[in-house]
């Protein structure tokens, strides 16, 4: 057994088994916890997200003696309101995890009722997203900034470009292989799997397949499998290609890069950045919301609002108009 953050887990391979609390419970339980974890959730990001809160849950009811069938909705509600540091969205975050988590132990007769189920998430409502948007001239200045007389800087110029011209999120671009960017005899599209498993087509505009037929041309890639990586990382400062796909984080560091060179500030800005501006530029226009919803890929326009930054522009106007 080895002692990880006030818990005991067993290790199994490289990957950490059930923390001991859950093991004690019986086999029902590690099982319950290994097919949670292991099957029940697709995405690497929620599995990370949900198995740091669970975990960090069972730690502090270890901590305390409490075990497995002891968890009560008072326990979860405490730990919620009272001991778990965050923000609202951290807490409800958790308390989501908590209460998919019980639901396993439930299904497989662990736990008798789900303690997290009559547990209150805290109130948090947001009418716009946080996620910063730069304006449509600073989205050319970013373009324009990037040195394009090598591979690596065409390559960066035409994934800045998708995240700008098809509102797609980094992780989809980064999961674009050679087969997902192809053409239907009239244009080009873009086949993007989503967040949520969600399948999106977007075409391509002139100027951004101008972009992408550039860099694939200059990476002597286009005769590859169809399942090799469309965009590719590049070994260390050398700009020279390898085999290998770039990541999410590799294309966020970079915008973070070409952000800097362009002077604007990286602090703030990010991938999703430009999610935003596209989104507002849309809405800016008069692009019907159900359209611009459709292309972001929302299934709720209420989501599709959150990106919208017209209203910081009112509410600065109106502010700059006090004559005090």
């Amino acid at each position: 057994m080895v002692p990880v953050v006030g818990r005991e887990v067993a290790v199994l391979g490289d990957r950490p088994g059930p923390p001991a609390i859950v093991t004690a419970a019986g086999k029902a339980a590690a099982f319950a916890y290994a097919e949670f974890f292991g099957a029940e959730i697709e995405s690497p990001h929620t599995y990370r997200a949900y198995r740091s809160a669970v975990d960090r849950f069972l730690a502090w009811c270890a901590e305390r003696g409490v075990t497995l069938p002891q968890v009560s909705p008072v326990l979860v509600g405490e730990y919620i309101r009272k001991q778990l540091v965050g923000a609202k969205p951290t807490k409800k975050l958790h308390l989501s995890a908590l209460r998919r988590f019980f639901d396993q132990l439930v299904l497989r007769h662990v736990v008798l009722l789900n303690p997290a189920a009559s547990v209150r998430a805290p109130r948090y409502s947001v009418v716009e997203g946080k996620t910063p948007a730069l304006s449509v001239e600073q989205a050319r200045q970013v373009l324009a900034a990037i040195d394009t007389r090598h591979v690596v800087g065409l390559r960066d110029r035409a994934i800045i470009a998708i995240l700008i011209y098809t509102a797609a999120r980094v992780g989809a671009v980064a999961k674009l292989r050679l087969q997902d960017y192809s053409p239907d005899g009239n244009q080009w599209w873009f086949h993007f799997d989503e967040k949520g498993g969600k399948a999106r087509t977007i075409p391509a505009r002139y100027d951004l397949q101008t972009y992408v037929d550039v860099y694939l041309a200059a990476a002597k890639i286009t005769k590859d499998p169809g399942e090799a990586p469309l965009f590719r990382s590049a070994v260390r400062k050398t700009k020279v290609l390898t085999p290998l796909a770039m990541s999410a984080n590799d294309i966020y560091r970079m915008v973070k890069r070409r952000l800097r060179d362009a002077g604007l500030p990286a602090r703030n800005l990010s991938c999703h950045s430009f999610r935003a501006t596209t989104i507002t530029d849309l809405l800016t226009q008069g692009v019907p919301l159900e359209d611009v919803q459709y292309l972001a890929g929302h299934a709720d326009p209420r989501t599709t609002r959150l990106y919208d930054r017209r209203q910081k522009q009112v509410t600065r106007n109106i502010v700059e108009r006090i004559s005090v």
